[in-house]
């Protein structure tokens, strides 16, 4: 919902949008203290649709941690999603339940919308895949490890106790890849055992063990109810190291001094209708939202990211020029060699000395770097690369949000221009 100047001052959520909406304008909206100091303020509403529950849920919480809503109370700083967590790396990988999950060496799923439900769906599989969800560190070439005592759940047989090196690591690790296939998608036949199981249970007359899996069914199923990590990993539960993250800029990109500065562009289209670019500007290493900026692309028509970057970093540089602002230490373009090229031509072109300015290919994560033949290929682990990779994905973000109102905002003007022709017709 936005005000007379297109200011966003709420997000909200609905199954049924009439509905929902229309409920902000009866009389007893009026006597509700959540809504009845602001809803004189309302003068347009935008809307986007999602394909789930869940992906509401989502995309509801980063909208209102990307724009601050005014009149949204929660969910702007401390409201994230758990993620189930495989510590692939170990010798006998744990499973986790986290909210801050790790950058390397894991296999992630989620985010998901309620920890209960999954915290509960983890329970099952680990009677099912007896897998270990302890923190111990265990090294399968360590002797010691035999004379371990194996915790309550290895007694009641939830867990193959590697603690004890009662199970190889091989063989372990052949129960985590069934669990990942289940994770995956491919879990009809368990599915469908379980089901048998309950409906003999109730045939029996065993109601509490039918019920039981009952449960356990509905647990499992709620798996299904999680977000897709591409489009909904949450940026501020991966812990970026900033000041290690500026160091490693000023090394590899040879500073005088550390960058505080960084701004990210990112172009989003779809078939070439409705190209947007977002930018997205980070300070001191941290996403500084009120300097976030969406353009909505003009002079290009079709897909062509290269005149849409040189559209956007010409009107963006230009203002700050004629305004006689301070430009950021370092400009970041989503792309190879091609896209900072574009980039750079649009500084030519207006004749304005640019800042440091370099492009990140994603398949690859390759740095690029003007008047340098070469790309600076970074360590994945490295703090610099994900630094990099948090603003470019920030922006990448940015970007499909406003793509997406836009596209929405084109179709329900098309529906009503259709509407119209047949009524005249």
């Amino acid at each position: 919902m936005k005000d007379v100047n297109g200011v966003v001052i709420y997000v909200g959520k609905a199954k049924n949008l009439r509905a929902r909406a229309g409920s902000y304008f009866l009389e007893t909206a009026a006597h509700d203290e959540r809504i009845r100091d602001w809803i004189k303020d309302i003068w347009d509403i935008d809307y986007i649709e999602c394909e789930s529950e869940v992906d509401a849920l989502l995309v509801e919480s980063r909208l209102i941690k990307d724009i601050q809503p005014v009149n949204n109370r929660e969910q702007k700083d401390d409201k994230s999603f758990p993620y189930l967590q495989i510590r692939t790396h170990e010798d006998y990988p744990r499973i986790e339940v986290t909210r801050e999950p790790e950058l390397k060496g894991v296999k992630l799923y989620g985010p998901f919308a309620n920890v209960g439900s999954l915290r509960g769906a983890v329970q099952v599989l680990q009677r099912i895949f007896k897998f270990r969800t302890c923190s111990l560190d265990i090294d399968e070439q360590d002797e010691r490890w035999r004379w371990f005592r194996p915790c309550l759940l290895a007694s009641i047989n939830q867990c193959s106790a590697p603690c004890n090196l009662r199970i190889d690591k091989e063989t372990y690790r052949k129960d985590i890849r069934r669990l990942q296939l289940f994770l995956d998608g491919k879990k009809a036949q368990l599915l469908r055992q379980l089901a048998t199981e309950m409906k003999e249970a109730a045939a029996n007359h065993h109601y509490e063990t039918a019920a039981a899996i009952r449960d356990e069914l509905a647990m499992l199923n709620s798996l299904n109810e999680r977000g897709d990590l591409d489009s909904h990993a949450q940026p501020e539960v991966f812990y970026i190291d900033p000041k290690k993250g500026l160091a490693g800029l000023r090394k590899i990109l040879k500073l005088p001094q550390e960058p505080r500065t960084i701004e990210g562009v990112d172009i989003a289209h779809l078939g070439g209708t409705e190209t947007v670019a977002s930018l997205v500007q980070f300070i001191d290493g941290l996403p500084f939202k009120p300097g976030y900026r969406r353009y909505k692309i003009r002079d290009v028509h079709g897909v062509d990211d290269f005149r849409s970057i040189h559209e956007v970093v010409s009107r963006r540089f230009k203002q700050l020029n004629d305004d006689d602002a301070i430009f950021p230490d370092i400009l970041l373009i989503d792309g190879g060699k091609g896209q900072l090229n574009a980039a750079m031509a649009a500084f030519q072109a207006l004749s304005i000395k640019p800042p440091i300015v370099i492009s990140l290919a994603k398949k690859e994560e390759l740095v690029f770097v003007p008047n340098e033949p070469e790309p600076i290929k970074l360590s994945r682990s490295a703090f610099a690369l994900r630094l990099l990779q948090y603003v470019r994905d920030e922006a990448h973000r940015f970007a499909q949000h406003y793509h997406h109102l836009l596209r929405r905002r084109s179709q329900f003007g098309e529906n009503k221009a259709n509407k119209r022709r047949r009524k005249r017709d």
